[in-house]
């Protein structure tokens, strides 16, 4: 279902590319374009339930973890109850983060982008579908789709949605590779982390700001009404990303990860942050590396509107983390609190069309 009132050039799924053309990681986003801009409020957009607490707008409904059989031999809850959670503290960083993150963005911004677009046949009636791809950072070469509805307003912007781990089998039709970088959670993860400019995270985001110009670049309407859409992984890099990039307006991270690295790495878990606890074990000095790609540190300078959604129960990407990018965004943000993520449970089909119909007003 389509968030309503949206018309754009939709989704464009970034994958990185070895030379022969073959995805090897689906690594960023997708771009879109919905019928109306964004506009902003001066006020905190809080829900839980999808109930606006209307005694105080800044606080949200007080909602508990759901008690549920499951096969981990943790808790997906991390003992966190709301109280915690709303408490969770992002780390100051290094002081020379927001530093760093500029120059990594101006370099993204000079490479060429070199954009070749393809039409392949859509699935869609409302949508054009095409195959694209685009230069980014440190030579990688970005692919994936660009859909395009047939009737789109000038005024309409744009979006570059990002998602999880394991990437997407098809273009997105329903919105509000480099050869040596790993297709699995388990070693992309890990890959580049001895140091802060070859972490495979510095260009995942450096990726983000080459989806959104290359979308500017083929629709140049979408630069006044440009939006980010992203979940999990993508939630994650979202948040890195965002801050640096004044072109993007509101925002929204889905269950985001990466937040709050020190505490991450005491929570066990089934995605890829077992990998870099178990990493952290054997190299604890790698903290200093994840100082920089800190999801949290991150919102700390966000400058846009973001929505959240973040879950209780998460047994993928601990809910400590998620909350933790949350609590370091600035005014105005928005949170929509999910029973479970990344896990089937009977709540999730309610709970998506609850999230749907907010952020359709959180996006008009």
């Amino acid at each position: 279902m389509a968030y309503s009132g949206w018309s754009a050039p939709n989704a464009v799924l970034l994958s990185r590319l070895d030379p022969a053309g073959a995805a090897l990681f689906s690594s960023v986003a997708d771009l879109c374009l919905p019928f109306s801009g964004c506009s902003l409020s001066s006020e905190d957009e809080i829900f839980s339930d999808g109930i606006r607490s209307e005694t105080n707008p800044m606080e949200p409904e007080k909602k508990s973890a759901p008690v549920l059989e499951h096969p981990h031999t943790f808790d997906p809850t991390y003992g966190y109850d709301w109280d915690r959670l709303l408490a969770v503290p992002s780390p100051e960083g290094p002081a020379d983060f927001a530093e760093f993150w500029r120059t990594t963005y101006a370099q993204a911004r000079q490479v060429p982008l070199q954009i070749t677009r393809r039409q392949i046949p859509s699935p869609h009636a409302d949508f054009d579908l095409y195959e694209i791809a685009f230069n980014s950072l440190d030579g990688v070469r970005i692919g994936g789709w660009l859909t395009v509805p047939h009737q789109v307003r000038p005024e309409a912007g744009g979006w570059v949605v990002g998602h999880g781990y394991g990437g997407r089998e098809a273009p997105v039709f329903d919105l509000p590779g480099h050869p040596v970088i790993p297709d699995t959670s388990s070693r992309h993860v890990l890959h580049g982390i001895a140091s802060r400019e070859t972490y495979v995270h510095r260009g995942c985001a450096a990726d983000i700001w080459g989806a959104a110009s290359a979308l500017i670049e083929l629709f140049p309407e979408t630069a006044t009404g440009l939006r980010y859409h992203g979940g999990s992984f993508g939630g994650g890099i979202g948040a890195l990303a965002l801050p640096w990039d004044d072109r993007f307006g509101r925002s929204f991270l889905d269950i985001p990860s990466f937040g709050n690295h020190p505490l991450r790495v005491q929570l066990p878990c089934v995605g890829s942050g077992e990998f870099v606890r178990y990493h952290h074990r054997q190299h604890p000095k790698v903290l200093e590396v994840l100082a920089y790609f800190d999801a949290a540190t991150a919102a700390r300078h966000m400058r846009q509107s973001v929505f959240v959604a973040a879950a209780l129960f998460d047994p993928a990407v601990p809910p400590p983390g998620q909350f933790a990018v949350y609590n370091a965004l600035p005014s105005p943000k928005g949170l929509y609190v999910r029973s479970t993520a990344h896990f089937e449970s009977r709540f999730a089909e309610p709970e998506g069309r609850e999230l749907h119909g907010l952020l359709t007003r959180w996006f008009s």
